[in-house]
């Protein structure tokens, strides 16, 4: 059975819903991370007490303030990163910070919430993914695995079938156009990523996490996934991935899907 045996993990968006929820079960496991990364806006904000609690809890788990869609955090964010490894690569870098703008019909779209969405959903991971290379660089070359895994180095990207341009996932219950088409880029981003990053042994996926009972998925609808299984079912497929997933679009099981 595949094991997820990451030695350093990086999560943006850690303060709420999936973020957050990624993190617990990573400090739960009995061969947890040496060091969890959790990054969000604001650490010393309300909506950060919950990871802060955690965090005080659990030694290895570092909170670090990132906004992904502003380049000096995002260069500040590495330089920490880079300070506490002393040395050493990241192993998994986890995209999961997200936003939507919930315009139900197409009509109500705005250029601002499209640039915004799109800002922080594929401009972000773009920018983070590119302030982390050469950590995840180090990691692979450090690393006596053969070909690729999340437990060697990888980018994984947090998407949604909603950027699915074959099924259009969801239409009926909302259009929120500029989700869509965030995603549909970042899944794009990832091919690139998985490309360009092939020479150094970098696994690069999109990954959709499912329709899960988080603020986001609740605003649309009555979510089937709770947040425990949803990432339960993540961080296994993580365990599971290889060279021949690489620049691959799955869901929270490890399913293929459609771009």
């Amino acid at each position: 059975m595949a094991v997820l045996n990451a030695r350093s993990v990086l999560v943006t968006g850690s303060n709420r819903g999936i973020g957050l929820e990624l993190v617990k079960q990573l400090v739960g496991k009995s061969n947890r991370p040496e060091w969890i990364f959790a990054t969000c806006r604001d650490p010393e904000g309300p909506r950060a007490q919950v990871l802060k609690d955690l965090a005080a809890k659990h030694q290895g788990v570092e909170i670090i303030p990132l906004d992904t869609s502003e380049p000096s955090s995002v260069k500040d964010a590495a330089t920490r990163v880079i300070e506490r490894l002393k040395g050493v690569g990241l192993t998994l870098l986890i995209n999961n910070a997200g936003i939507a703008r919930i315009n139900l019909v197409m009509e109500a779209e705005t250029p601002e919430d499209m640039s915004e969405v799109y800002k922080t959903n594929v401009i972000g991971p773009m920018m983070v993914s590119q302030a982390f290379l050469p950590l995840l660089r180090k990691a692979s070359q450090e690393s006596p695995q053969n070909g690729m895994s999340c437990s060697k180095a990888a980018i994984v990207n947090m998407s949604s079938e909603g950027g699915s341009i074959t099924t259009v996932y969801m239409w009926h219950l909302a259009h929120v156009v500029n989700y869509r088409c965030s995603k549909a880029a970042l899944n794009m981003l990832t091919r690139c990523q998985s490309l360009g990053f092939d020479k150094d042994e970098i696994l690069c996926i999109a990954l959709h996490p499912g329709f899960v009972q988080t603020d986001m998925g609740s605003s649309v609808g009555q979510a089937p996934l709770t947040l425990d299984e949803s990432v339960q079912a993540i961080l296994k497929t993580l365990s599971r991935l290889s060279e021949k997933d690489n620049g691959t679009f799955v869901n929270w099981e490890g399913n293929t899907l459609p771009w």
